[in-house]
């Protein structure tokens, strides 16, 4: 695996390389991010992984000083993954100067993610960006649990002509359901118990839904109380279209089931698609 921390050695490296597949991390590998590069693996002979904790994308109160560091166990994952290529950059290489120039995004970076974290989607986007200008993939892969963020990067790139497909890949779980992340480390023995309801909550709105209850309201409202008496602070549960991520309405077909919840300190997200 050859491993950069500077953009020419980079470009210069993949500038013979007819198709590439990339995959952007923040580092501290799990099956999560595994399945998403073995997807990549799939779809190109080279594969590129960025490993790069961007400061842009966290609020001033949030863990980015104690977000998980892993590099040298991620280059070990991604060698047996048979990665070609890692990008691993210092924050002085991708910002030189103070980023000024940040992408404005539509209403839809306000909702949901973006009513809780303002700001984050203009950081991720600008990374991304960054990264896309860079690297220049044929193809970039990102996770469905991250669902808000796959919505944009794809309106993103769709709107500014970048000529990148977007894939998704879909979320891996722990065997009790719980979406991997890699904040779960967070988490305390009992917490951890606990964390799999987020998933149970939002798949008992799936079967409802699926039952025939079209109150939409009543079911967020209903699950948010059941996450809050058994010790979480909800921050949403809502039920979406799949297409734009504005609010379902009853008779709208291809939903998806968002929630944002905090155990104690450590805030978790899921989601679970209703297909027609």
């Amino acid at each position: 695996m050859n491993i950069f921390s500077d953009i020419a050695s980079l470009r210069q490296h993949l500038s013979s390389e007819r198709h590439i597949a990339f995959v952007p991390t923040m580092g501290n590998l799990h099956a999560g991010h595994l399945a998403l590069i073995k997807h990549a693996r799939q779809l190109s002979e080279c594969v590129v992984v960025s490993i790069f904790v961007n400061r842009l994308q966290f609020l001033p109160h949030e863990d980015f000083d104690r977000y998980p560091r892993t590099f040298e166990n991620d280059c070990k994952l991604l060698a047996g993954l048979d990665v070609n290529t890692l990008f691993a950059p210092d924050e002085k290489i991708l910002f030189p100067t103070k980023q000024e120039f940040l992408l404005a995004l539509p209403p839809v970076a306000d909702i949901l993610e973006g009513e809780f974290r303002p700001g984050f989607f203009r950081g991720v986007a600008t990374i991304v960006l960054k990264l896309f200008n860079i690297i220049q993939p044929n193809l970039a892969v990102f996770g469905k649990k991250d669902y808000q963020q796959l919505h944009i990067v794809r309106e993103m790139v769709n709107q500014l002509n970048v000529p990148i497909d977007v894939v998704a890949g879909e979320t891996v779980r722990a065997l009790d359901g719980l979406a991997l992340s890699s904040r779960n480390q967070y988490l305390n023995k009992e917490q951890r118990a606990e964390a799999c309801n987020l998933y149970q909550t939002l798949l008992h709105i799936k079967q409802a839904i699926i039952s025939g209850n079209q109150d939409f309201l009543t079911l967020q409202d209903n699950a948010t109380l059941h996450l809050a008496t058994r010790g979480w602070k909800v921050d949403y549960i809502r039920i979406q279209r799949q297409d734009s991520l504005m609010p379902a309405h009853p008779g709208d077909t291809r939903l998806v089931i968002l929630g944002a919840a905090w155990l104690n300190h450590t805030r978790l997200i899921d989601n679970i698609e209703i297909d027609d």
